[in-house]
């Protein structure tokens, strides 16, 4: 049966995109014909499927068993297993269980309908979110008009006087309040303290309000037989707002012995607060704007003019209300015109001061505006990870209830946790216009005014929201799904990438560690984020975590990138890892396109965001028609020159191992039309003893692995070209040590090489082969190394050890498979940044272009990032975990639609990389200047 029709003539509308004038006629002919019939509407009622906790329902079984008496109407019910009314109680109710609404001709939802589950030409009656222009949501409104469908919103359900009929009412303030006492409850014994606040479970768990005053008097006894514990008291629970939130709040609350104050009354209670009556009532401030806010200029307040003009107050919640505060419970409404409640400046303020630990414990945000009235809201939490906890003096937010920070429950879906008496209400309020919708009544004034539109054409009073579907019409339709990241590996560069990813509210992020214990302690840090467990080895585990994933980021050691890329394709799902491209991976390249996988390899900094910048700068002169004749790239990741205090000047910011290891590989490379070679132990060797790249730094290089290979992805013509060049940067000094360690047998892989000693001083003289009557130290090493002992790179080496832990009497074991993961375990612990220390990243490439003039130009593009000494975050974390980060929001987006194993060499990945990673601060800087002289290929000494 189709529904009745009441809109205005097709003509008197604006035909946006999707509007179909057939259907509009066939629909109008429907309304006169079911009119003449006076036949009632058939109803759906759908499945929630936002998330598994929504659990609500329009209408309950009652309301449809009387729909269905007084209208006469057929109500199809969606089938649920997790609805608070099961399926069966509708059936009872005289409803009918099918999963297909197409026979609907009015749906009745909670949230927002999944783009591809909206049905044709049918009525839906639902919280759309769409009638303030949320831009999220524009592509959901477009696809409304695209259908044909007529959109009624319960928001907009209100009478003759703008008042909302159809709402959850107090049902948020109820949960939002039952919530934040579980969560002091918990927050006061991870503070070393009972409390009688620990019998109260999250709202969730109560089958019904009756149960929860019946806890509430259960504690409500405690707390008036036991007390309060000595160190918080007095309690004091502050509540903004006036609405139905904190109505709901305090219905809950009192409950609670207590006693209301005022305002003025704090100092006093404060310097009373020793008085026993304090310990077995609890205290409660309600207050509104007028409590705390100021003029700036000292005058009087006035409600009228704070309204009109906030601008000239100011708020002295911080100073005069929060100091006192316990808990707040925050339903006030806020717009940006008005001043914050608090700041986090503010919040800092006051968790610097020891005297008051024991205030602003915890902040119940039921109104959950994000960013909104209390600026460290930073965004919603769930159900599921209710509570985290802001510790602004430094600047952290995280989930560890252990740790400072003041507690915050933002739950933006409080309702339905108390699924039952929030349906019933909803379902009342609800009820006349159901029926008037059952009926074909759409002329009902409450029901005409919730129409936001209808025959593929906004109705009269919304069609200011033109303009933002306009705005919105380039935006892809948004998948409303969560999406899912799972990220391999919890190092020294996962964090700047979670933290990336977790910015995004509509992402969950699991980090499966084999280190646990460091997983979770990053997971803590951020929203929507868990840790777990890996082991690569165990397969099953591997490929249930890569299954509940849409993409995995792998910074597990490299040769355990193929196994993580394989389970992968196997699933369907998208990869990306910083490391190089090995034979290993390569090979999965057919599968990962045959699979409809994008694997995408070498996004880190070296490689990766070198890539980007290079071609940029290769695309462009191509564009311009000129030929590129070199192309010569740096990269370092060092310490900072302050704090390059050692012998070989440097300082791990990423895997010692990785840096070892590099050590080892052979490379070869084109400089001035001549191929050179260097073999596999032979880099230190064969050093680059000066880089020129910027008179205040003393760089030496060394060749980095291939330069060649990279030709072909670059789209470069070798065999057309003078030079390419890649190299790694180090500090003057650094490749003489390290050729020193290798020649003693120090970074050996050989299995044979296998550590087991009692000290890193044994280590050092089994590795080199020293027994205990072999003399003297400086001269066995002089003499392995058939160096004279008054060559000066001895005692620099001797100096090295020590400075290595490797000549002291330390008798720390050390266990390893080889010599070299012996020395990464080694230096790890020795040349690690202090606190207080920065790294530094620099990258520099150069490019030679012939024009279509003959003229010859050099083209610089270079990066110098250093890190943040304050925080810790370092410049190489940064410049690895953002760009693999940035590279699984694309995946997500599904903006990359190159299939296999492949880098970031197209414009697809490298133009949004480059220029969001601007927006983080990593910016190239570019400059170009005339002729070959100014080159550093002629700078260069190449041999």
């Amino acid at each position: 049966m189709l529904s009745a029709l009441c809109a205005p003539a097709a003509s008197a509308r604006p035909r946006l995109r999707g509007y179909n004038p057939l259907l509009a006629r066939l629909r109008r002919a429907s309304l006169a014909t079911q009119a003449a019939n006076s036949s009632p509407l058939v109803i759906g009622i759908r499945r929630e499927d936002k998330n598994r906790w929504e659990r609500r329902v329009a209408l309950t079984p009652a309301h449809v068993k009387d729909l269905i008496a007084e209208t006469g109407a057929q109500v199809i019910v969606q089938p649920s297993n997790t609805r608070i009314f099961n399926n069966a109680s509708f059936v009872a109710a005289g409803a009918i269980i099918n999963e297909d609404l197409s026979h609907a001709d009015a749906i009745l939802g909670i949230k927002e309908v999944p783009i591809d589950k909206l049905i044709p030409s049918k009525t839906y009656v639902i919280f759309s979110h769409t009638h303030k222009g949320q831009k999220y949501n524009m592509p959901s409104l477009q696809a409304i008009l695209d259908k044909g469908i007529r959109l009624i919103d319960y928001e907009l359900m209100v009478n003759q006087e703008g008042k909302r009929q159809v709402l959850f009412g107090k049902h948020a303030g109820y949960a939002g309040m039952i919530d934040g006492l579980h969560g002091l409850g918990q927050r006061l014994l991870a503070l070393g303290y009972n409390s009688p606040f620990i019998h109260m479970g999250q709202a969730h768990v109560y089958p019904n309000l009756e149960c929860v005053h019946t806890k509430l008097r259960h504690v409500a006894d405690i707390i008036e037989d036991q007390g309060l514990p000595d160190a918080f008291a007095p309690m004091l629970f502050t509540f903004t707002g006036s609405g139905n939130v904190t109505q709901g709040a305090r219905s809950i609350f009192d409950d609670l012995p207590h006693d209301n104050v005022t305002v003025d009354e704090l100092p006093f209670i404060a310097k009373d607060r020793y008085n026993d009556r304090y310990r077995r009532r609890l205290l409660a401030l309600q207050v509104d704007a007028q409590d705390y806010v100021e003029r700036i200029d000292g005058g009087p307040y006035s409600r009228e003019e704070y309204r009109e003009h906030p601008e000239r107050y100011r708020s002295v919640f911080a100073t005069k209300i929060a100091p006192y505060t316990s808990m707040l419970v925050n339903g006030i409404y806020w717009e940006s015109k008005y001043p914050r409640l608090m700041t986090t400046k503010d919040l800092a303020h006051i968790q610097r001061q020891r005297e008051l630990k024991t205030r602003m414990l915890a902040i119940a945000d039921i109104s959950c505006d994000i960013g909104g009235s209390l600026e460290f809201m930073s965004h919603a939490s769930t159900i599921d990870s209710p509570f985290f906890y802001v510790d602004a003096v430094n600047g952290l937010e995280h989930k560890d209830i252990e740790k400072p920070g003041v507690q915050i429950n933002s739950i933006d879906n409080l309702p339905t946790e108390l699924p039952f008496e929030a349906s019933k209400h909803f379902g009342d309020s609800l009820y006349p216009y159901a029926k008037a919708l059952a009926l074909g009544d759409f002329k009902h004034p409450v029901l005409s005014r919730a129409i936001i539109c209808q025959d593929g054409a906004l109705a009269k009073q919304h069609r200011h929201l033109e303009e933002n579907l306009a705005d919105a019409s380039g935006l892809r339709v948004a998948n409303t799904r969560r999406k899912r990241v799972l990220l391999a590996g919890s190092g020294m560069v996962s964090q700047p990438l979670v933290d990336y990813l977790a910015s995004s509210r509509d992402t969950d992020i699991t980090i499966a560690s084999n280190d646990l214990s460091e997983a979770k302690r990053i997971a803590y840090q951020f929203p929507n984020t868990v840790a777990a467990h890996l082991d690569v080895s165990d397969s099953a585990a591997l490929d249930q975590l890569i299954k509940d994933s849409d993409v995995v980021v792998s910074l597990v050691p490299a040769h355990l990138h193929p196994r993580l890329a394989d389970a992968a394709i196997r699933r369907g799902k998208h990869m990306v890892t910083a490391s190089y491209i090995s034979p290993e991976m390569q090979k999965l390249d057919q599968a990962a396109r045959d699979a409809q996988v994008s694997i995408i390899s070498e996004i880190g900094l070296d490689p990766g965001i070198d890539h980007c910048s290079a071609m940029k700068i290769i695309d462009e002169a191509k564009e311009r028609g000129a030929k590129v004749r070199s192309f010569i790239s740096w990269c370092g990741g060092l310490a900072a020159p302050e704090n390059s205090n050692n012998q070989i000047g440097y300082k791990f910011s990423w895997s010692p191992r990785g840096v070892l290891t590099a050590g080892l590989n052979a490379a070869q490379f084109k400089a001035n039309g001549q191929m050179h070679r260097i073999p596999e132990g032979k880099l230190f060797e064969n050093r680059f003893g000066s880089v020129p790249l910027y008179p205040g730094f003393a760089f030496e290089g060394l060749a980095n692995r291939d330069s060649l290979q990279y030709a072909d992805p670059y789209g470069l013509d070798l065999d057309a070209m003078d030079t390419m060049f890649r190299g790694t940067l180090r500090y003057s000094g650094y490749s003489e040590i390290m050729d020193c360690l290798l020649r003693l047998g120090l970074l050996s892989l050989d299995p044979k090489s296998h550590v087991s000693a009692a000290s890193a001083t044994e280590f050092l003289r089994h590795a080199i082969g020293m027994t205990k009557s072999a003399g003297d130290l400086k001269h066995f090493i002089a003499h392995r190394l058939a160096i004279p002992a008054s060559d000066p790179l001895l005692d620099r080496l001797l100096l090295a050890l020590e400075e290595f832990g490797m000549l002291s009497t330390d008798a720390s074991p050390i266990t390893a498979p080889t010599s070299l993961d012996a020395m990464s375990k080694i230096l790890q612990n020795s040349l690690k940044l202090q606190a207080g220390e920065r790294d530094l990243v620099c990258l520099f490439h150069e490019f030679g272009t012939e024009n279509l003039d003959g003229s010859y130009d050099v083209r610089t593009s270079s990066l110098v990032a250093y890190g943040d000494a304050e925080s810790g975050e370092t410049a190489m974390a940064r410049t690895v975990g953002i760009p693999a980060a940035i590279a699984t929001r694309l995946l997500l987006e599904d903006a990359v639609t190159t299939r296999g194993v492949i880098r970031p060499t197209t414009k697809e990945i490298y133009e949004p990389l480059l220029k969001r990673l601007e927006g983080k601060g990593l910016v190239f800087a570019e400059h170009t200047k005339s002729g070959v002289h100014n080159s550093l290929q002629r700078r260069m000494k190449w041999v």
